[in-house]
């Protein structure tokens, strides 16, 4: 695994939810390791909301806003705006530390990573693509090949790997998964690139496990729709006014 694990995704692809599972696994094992959300475009789903998780577990956040988190967050602004935190370039210039880059779910989203270009030329780096074969834009090969392409032009990088973490939220099936093993398969023989994974709820490892080729990344789910929150969560996340 490269030093630094780049993950992007369409919206609704579970990316922030695999960007977490997967900060704090690398944690779990004694690498010093860094959590960016460079996500400028969604306002939900941010890897930020589990700050104080991911600080409890030694992991360091560095977010593009103010926008909540533990005391330990680094803030590049005061507003969920298109800034990026400069902090981000010392995981880039520190060779001591796992970065694991959680960057937009559009082509849009993934511009940001072309600010970094400087840097990635001179670092090895995973840029890993997280499938999701339930979202109508990357339901078949065509689509899903379409989009993940659209990103590469957009941030001005190849993708290196596919990521399966298909799933219907709490409509999971093991019959899902299998779903997007068979389109993650297609898409690399499509490409040429390797399954990386696929990103698996732990309650449906006894079902899938001897059916998948690929390592499996166990999934604990931390991440909660907008309707999910309490009041008091809404205030704890909620943007200052600038």
């Amino acid at each position: 695994m490269k030093r630094i694990q780049i993950i992007t995704g369409h919206y609704g692809s579970g990316k922030t939810e695999y960007a977490v599972n997967l900060a704090l696994q690398l944690a779990g094992t004694g690498r010093k390791t860094a959590l960016a959300d460079l996500d400028i475009v969604n306002p939900y789903f941010r890897s930020y909301e589990q700050a104080g998780r991911l600080e409890a577990a030694g992991i360091r956040v560095i977010v593009t806003s103010c926008g909540g988190g533990g005391g330990g967050v680094s803030c590049g602004g005061v507003a969920d705006i298109p800034a990026l935190n400069p902090e981000v370039l010392s995981v880039f210039q520190d060779p001591s530390w796992t970065g694991v880059l959680d960057i937009g779910g559009d082509p849009i989203g993934a511009r940001v990573l072309a600010r970094f270009a400087p840097q990635l030329r001179r670092e090895e780096f995973d840029l890993l693509y997280v499938l999701n074969a339930n979202r109508p834009e990357t339901r078949d090969l065509d689509r899903a090949l379409a989009y993940m392409r659209g990103i590469e032009a957009e941030c001005r990088q190849k993708v290196t790997g596919i990521v399966n973490n298909t799933h219907l939220c709490g409509e999971t099936t093991p019959d899902e998964i299998r779903k997007g093993a068979a389109l993650a398969a297609q898409l690399s023989r499509q490409t040429g690139l390797p399954v990386v994974c696929h990103a698996v709820e732990r309650r449906f490892l006894p079902q899938v496990r001897d059916q998948l080729i690929e390592p499996i990344l166990p999934m604990d789910l931390y991440m909660k729709k907008p309707w999910e929150i309490t009041t008091c969560e809404e205030e704890h996340l909620s943007w200052p006014e600038s």
